[in-house]
């Protein structure tokens, strides 16, 4: 049975609607860094989701091969995620998605290894045919958060960050954006696929 990260983690992947105080444990993700509008045909964001995916399956897939990785184990791929700023804002302002900020990245187990990334690229970029440059293994060590699960459309996501406020300023904590602390979200549904009132995101504000 292949390990559900979403399943079997799940403080991490299954919040309620109500904001909590959560411990976010350091972890390995795969990730590439870009802006603009997310919602632009042909986007960086789009073109970094491409090549995350790519990445991602050909780890996951290399059981199908001839090169063993060491300590490897069958999982199912985690979402989605991303942390996402815009320079001179706390937080993001939603209407002005044009000068977003953001790393997009996908979890990955922590048998991926400097030298497994580096075979995985090669291994992407001889079979699809594609430049990988620019996707990094990077480490993240998230801390303190309040996070919540947002049920509906992204643009709707406003009022649900304002009772996350209201959650952080009752419990005497503050917010902690920082240059290696971000607004961070996590996409359990796919938006091709579900209605947008349906969509489930993760929402995670950094916090002390």
């Amino acid at each position: 049975m292949a390990y559900d990260f979403k399943k079997e983690e799940k403080e991490l992947y299954r919040p309620g609607k109500k904001p909590t105080i959560i411990d976010v444990p350091q972890m390995n993700y795969i990730a590439v860094e870009g802006k603009g509008n997310p919602n632009i045909e042909g986007s960086e964001y789009k073109q970094a989701i491409q090549l995350l995916y790519g990445i991602a399956y050909t780890i996951k897939m290399s059981k199908m091969g001839t090169h063993k990785i060491s300590g490897y184990f069958d999982f199912v791929v985690p979402p989605l995620e991303g942390f996402w700023w815009q320079e001179g804002v706390e937080g993001i302002d939603y209407a002005h998605k044009e000068k977003f900020r953001f790393v997009s990245c996908i979890r990955m187990p922590d048998f991926v290894t400097p030298e497994v990334f580096e075979w995985a690229k090669e291994e992407a970029t001889a079979k699809k045919k594609m430049d990988f440059s620019k996707v990094k293994l990077i480490t993240v060590n998230e801390g303190k958060c309040v996070q919540i699960m947002h049920v509906g459309d992204y643009d709707s996501e406003p009022a649900t960050i304002k009772k996350m406020h209201q959650f952080i300023a009752k419990e005497g904590l503050k917010l902690d954006f920082s240059a290696s602390r971000r607004h961070h979200e996590i996409y359990l549904s796919d938006p091709r696929r579900t209605k947008r009132e349906n969509l489930k995101t993760i929402i995670r504000l950094p916090v002390r």
